[in-house]
């Protein structure tokens, strides 16, 4: 089974879909998979750069299967066959 990962806002916009599928890998985890949706889908590479990956204060919150990624292994967590993973910008203002 595939990884399905469920873009919301403005990633839909940015990403231009609202689904996308994913071949699963062995031992792949949020961070890789993020890392390959960057290369995959340019134009969404600043929204997952090293930078964001690294720091506590990423601009996207992230699910696994319904749970944020802080309540498992951050993004080392590690995917499994047919997870739903979705993406959901956060807006930072001041």
């Amino acid at each position: 089974m595939p990884l399905t990962v469920k873009f919301i806002g403005a990633l839909r916009h940015l990403s231009g879909k609202s689904l996308f599928t994913f071949g699963f890998e062995e031992g792949i985890s949020v961070k890789g998979l993020l890392e390959r949706i960057s290369r995959e889908m340019p134009e969404l590479k600043h929204t997952f750069s090293d930078v964001g990956l690294n720091d506590s204060k990423s601009n996207s919150l992230i699910l696994v299967n319904g749970r944020e990624i802080s309540v498992l292994s951050g993004y080392s967590t590690n995917l499994r066959d047919g997870d739903e993973i979705t993406l959901v910008p956060v807006i930072h203002g001041g």
